[in-house]
């Protein structure tokens, strides 16, 4: 066979091999390299953190695999935790025992020198105010601004004086208006308010 024939057939071989591979689809994954199995989230045991210090039980949850924690002011107060070791845990979510290390942990909590409420407050507030005027005597002047609409226009005032209200979680709301049940149709809302621990 001449060797020119003996090339042509050679390349035409290589081609025809290139097309076929060309036209099988990559079922292997990207680059042609088997995909990763997928795998489960690893569980672990998450202990039981009421009673102790907030600073403490987030150490002991992310040393139990558990790294995406949050906590909130389990009085209602929209209080921040700024320095995790001046709080306590009053409540957690989930409650203590196996779950996916994936799992957002909550802690509820108060200042040390507080008492933990009989029910968290800080999950249940009237979240977002409907379109009727919530009842907000007693609750946090941050709290009631939080769960009033964005655009809504409000005024606050010191109850007993002349006050400036500037850490607004560290007033209760004594009197409010438009009274509760109001329908909320855009109108201003004035509340008054005096420390925590004052009488109105």
């Amino acid at each position: 066979m001449p060797r020119h024939t003996t090339t042509m057939t050679a390349l035409a071989t290589a081609a025809a091999l290139l097309t076929l591979t060309a036209c099988d689809p990559d079922t292997t994954g990207s680059g042609g390299k088997p995909s990763a199995p997928r795998t489960a989230a690893r569980t672990a045991t998450l202990p039981n953190m009421n009673g102790k210090g907030l600073q403490s039980a987030q150490d002991q949850a992310q040393a139990a695999g558990f790294s995406d924690l949050t906590s909130h002011d389990a009085l209602g107060r929209g209080r921040m935790q700024a320095l995790d070791r001046n709080w306590k845990v009053c409540t957690q979510t989930p409650k203590p025992g196996e779950h996916p290390t994936n799992t957002k942990v909550d802690f509820g909590a108060v200042k040390l020198d507080e008492t933990c409420p009989a029910m968290d407050e800080g999950t249940t507030p009237g979240a977002t105010a409907g379109t009727t005027m919530p009842d907000f005597k007693g609750t946090s002047v941050k709290a009631a601004r939080t769960a009033l609409p964005g655009n809504t226009s409000l005024t606050v005032k010191d109850s007993t004086g002349n006050r400036m209200i500037v850490v607004e979680s560290n007033w209760q709301v004594c009197s409010q208006q438009p009274a509760p049940g109001t329908k909320l149709d855009g109108r201003p809302v004035s509340l008054t308010a005096v420390k925590f621990g004052e009488s109105c």
